[in-house]
């Protein structure tokens, strides 16, 4: 995505969570706890980043992953303005998100997954930084949820345990020649 483009979704998200205030609601769903480590994979301008901090408190950590630079400048600014010391922006290259191995108890993919050219890699680098019994939680974004299932399935890393109109809640699978 270019600089300019990530200008623009970054404004038009301001514009949305204005509008229509659902990202707190939303998060709230997705069972997170004072102390645990979250993953914010996509973190963009950190919209739900900073409300998964909120949630994990100052005892627990919230790892912000982007491939792009302008996200983590943003994510960066977002820690300093509000004072978010839970909040760690990393950098991507490629699909090594840069977080240490068994660090994530929850693993954030949102609207995100659609635009992911190697599906089957990806997954493999977020089944590589998630604590035994972790939970994957991924939307569809802007491809149909057969596609995002089918995706999920053939990596063989991750299995869909629940569904809801927003999101697959996923698990690891215990394939030992990962």
């Amino acid at each position: 995505m270019s600089d300019q483009a990530f200008r623009m979704m970054t404004f038009t998200f301001q514009i949305v969570d204005f509008l229509f205030p659902y990202v707190s609601r939303r998060v709230r769903k997705f069972g997170i706890q004072s102390g645990m480590t979250v993953v914010d994979y996509g973190c963009g301008p950190g919209r739900y980043t900073t409300r998964l901090a909120n949630l994990v408190g100052d005892s627990g950590k919230v790892y912000a992953v982007d491939i792009h630079e302008l996200a983590i400048t943003a994510v960066e600014l977002k820690v300093q303005e509000l004072g978010l010391c839970s909040i760690i922006p990393r950098l991507a290259a490629g699909y090594d998100s840069g977080v240490p191995d068994s660090a994530a108890n929850i693993i954030c993919a949102i609207d995100m997954f659609f635009a992911i050219k190697n599906p089957t890699a990806f997954l493999r680098e977020l089944k590589r930084i998630a604590k035994p019994g972790a939970v994957l939680i991924i939307d569809s974004g802007h491809e149909r949820r057969e596609i995002t299932r089918r995706k999920i399935a053939d990596s063989g890393h991750w299995t869909v345990w629940q569904e809801t109109r927003d999101h697959l809640k996923c698990k690891p699978t215990n394939r030992e020649d990962d």
